[in-house]
């Protein structure tokens, strides 16, 4: 994924670790510089020093193995999300329908026990976009093969290993794929994403809503000019749609926490991380974590646009992750969270960058550990089975789907149903719509 977690603490990754002078005194094998082995064995001396499961890893690992299974081999068993890339080989990078296509689907099964597939994420400027494909479009075909309830999830995850797609796509209409027509789509680049937003009104309550895709470095100033229009309408309500969220930079999600409610000063803490015996632990203020962004508004003047609200809407879904989930956590010391949707993926840990800075560089390898696990202001934390929603509501209980903004949309329309004191219940039949499966769940997503 292009948003790893960075962290900005580059001067930790300049690493000189390579063991290639050592001998069987200390008893480390010695092995060639330049040799699989040898990076191996830097791979095991930068995971000891940052890994927070570092004492969990085996003494006495196999040195002859390719280095991306070595990596996996010193994982802890439970670790989701730490990844190798030899930047050097682009098939080494983590491979998903969202980043080389730019759209995600879900296979959902229907009340009567028919399989569809939709399309429920296409993002801007993408392949995907630029062939056609929107949201609450059905899939039927791919590369020609009929999807069925037994080969979908086959068809539909192999599509990352290809470069070229073709797809039979159709609208829903009246309980069935109609409109059908052929899209093909390259694998290419997808552009950065905008933040969107919209005004909701009623009874003149003014509602504010955002749609953020990721947490980009550099992504306050779109950030301010947001919550400035939103303050200059006198928006007393906000809700923010996280739902495809994978997470990004921990500085950005900050700043968005910062406008939220009122009281917050920039001696107000926003996170904690606490990471192996060597990493410890350690505390950053709201105004600490926003200027780790180099390209960040300051804190002074994000502030200057904050609605001072006292509860907040977040939509989310199992594609919720790491700085997003962050949102969430850490403005709960601070401010009512009320959650719509479903449970979150939990990441409820951090990362940066560890890889070799030398000049020339010896080694192309670049680890993506997991480094920290995070907490708020309180030291609540520990939600790696993911946060559930106060308000659960599925997305796929009315087909097709909406576009995002619209405030008929499921979510947005349980949210605002919630906010102008309707209830925000489906009723019985609509449950049953069932989720087999989704596209691209970040298992490699790091945050940053």
């Amino acid at each position: 994924m292009k948003n790893y977690f960075k962290f900005t603490l580059l001067l930790l990754v300049s690493i000189f670790l390579i063991s290639c002078n050592r001998n069987d005194d200390d008893g480390v094998p010695s092995f060639p510089e330049g040799s699989t082995e040898s990076v191996n064995l830097w791979v095991q001396d930068s995971m000891k020093r940052y890994y927070y499961w570092a004492d969990q890893m085996p003494a006495k690992p196999d040195y002859h193995l390719p280095v991306k299974d070595f990596f996996k081999s010193l994982l802890y068993s439970l670790d989701r999300f730490s990844f190798a890339v030899n930047t050097q080989d682009p098939s080494s990078y983590p491979r998903s329908v969202r980043n080389m296509y730019g759209f995600d689907y879900a296979v959902i099964q229907l009340a009567g026990g028919n399989v569809v597939t939709t399309v429920k994420l296409v993002m801007k400027n993408s392949p995907a976009f630029n062939s056609g494909l929107q949201r609450g479009m059905m899939i039927t075909k791919i590369n020609g093969k009929v999807i069925t309830a037994a080969n979908a999830e086959e068809l539909t995850s192999a599509i990352k290993d290809q470069t070229v797609i073709e797809l039979t796509v159709g609208n829903w209409k009246n309980g069935a794929v109609a409109d059908e027509k052929n899209l093909t789509i390259y694998y290419g680049y997808s552009s950065e994403q905008p933040v969107e937003s919209r005004i909701f009104e009623k009874n003149g309550k003014k509602t504010g809503y955002l749609y953020i895709y990721d947490f980009p470095d550099g992504m306050t100033p779109s950030l301010s000019q947001k919550f400035a229009a939103f303050k200059a309408a006198g928006v007393q309500e906000l809700i923010i749609d996280l739902r495809y969220n994978y997470g990004g930079s921990v500085s950005s999600a900050a700043a968005l926490c910062s406008m939220i409610p009122s009281g917050i000063t920039s001696s107000s803490p926003f996170i904690i991380y606490k990471g192996n015996k060597n990493g410890g632990e350690v505390k950053r203020t709201f105004s600490q974590q926003i200027a780790y962004d180099p390209n960040a508004v300051d804190f002074n003047t994000l502030r200057a646009n904050a609605l001072g609200l006292s509860k907040v809407y977040v939509l989310t879904s199992q594609s919720t992750a790491s700085a997003s989930e962050i949102v969430i956590n850490n403005l709960k010391p601070y401010i009512q969270v009320v959650q719509v949707g479903d449970l979150t993926l939990g990441k409820d840990m951090a990362g940066f960058v560890v890889e070799d800075k030398r000049k020339p560089k010896k080694i192309s390898w670049q680890l993506h550990p997991v480094i920290y696990k995070v907490f708020n202001a309180n030291g609540q934390g520990s939600y790696s089975n993911g946060i559930p929603p106060q308000i659960t509501a599925g997305e796929y209980t009315t087909l097709p789907l909406l576009p995002l903004g619209d405030q008929e949309e499921t979510l947005i329309s349980s949210a605002l149903n919630n906010i102008y004191s309707k209830s925000a219940e489906k009723n019985a039949s609509e449950r049953s719509v069932k989720v087999l499966f989704q596209s691209d769940t970040p298992s490699a997503a790091i945050g940053k």
